[in-house]
């Protein structure tokens, strides 16, 4: 299976090709998640019996925080991924390079973190204690995804590129302070 899957990523689409199926997508991940912990979470509180927490000022602006940098994660890895990497988010419409600039240099899942750093200040936002934990469960469902398919995907087409890059990137926090080299 990974041998066909990896046929299909040499395939190099159109920016307007990469850009329809990373809107497509972005619906999901931009819209419907987050209708979901802000208006469906709640709901999950009472069924499930947890406690819904007060959302204050603290909660507002940790969330607004979260919501930002994650938000700035997201945008920045998928523009990478669509213009320098001539690829998308998505792996059947896959990078043709391997990105380690960017958002990349700070950590090998940009828009991961992203995605969970913004969803979690959503979550804040919404006061739901339900919300939080499915913004853990998504977290674990990703890197479950990340490190049993797509770190094994990556190897096997970038080879020790990759593996150099794996060993020097932190996976899903990023490293903001980069300690200076010398070459």
């Amino acid at each position: 299976m990974m041998k066909r899957f990896l046929q299909l990523t040499k395939r190099e689409y159109s920016l307007p090709v990469r850009l329809a199926v990373t809107l497509s997508a972005g619906f999901v991940f931009a819209v419907l998640i987050p209708f979901a912990l802000l208006l469906w979470a709640p709901d999950l509180d009472g069924i499930l019996g947890l406690r819904p927490f007060q959302v204050g000022i603290r909660e507002w602006i940790t969330g607004g925080i979260l919501l930002i940098v994650g938000f700035g994660f997201t945008i920045w890895s998928i523009s990478d991924q669509l213009i320098l990497a001539r690829g998308t988010p998505i792996p059947l419409v896959a990078t043709q390079e391997l990105l380690v600039s960017g958002p990349f240099r700070l950590c090998r899942n940009p828009m991961g973190f992203g995605a969970i750093s913004a969803y979690l200040g959503l979550s804040l936002f919404s006061g739901s204690s339900a919300s939080i934990l499915c913004v853990v469960l998504f977290a674990g469902l990703f890197i479950a995804y990340v490190k049993g398919f797509e770190e094994k995907e990556l190897e096997a087409r970038f080879g020790e590129s990759y593996r150099t890059y794996r060993v020097s990137t932190p996976f899903i926090i990023p490293r903001i302070l980069r300690p200076k080299t010398d070459k």
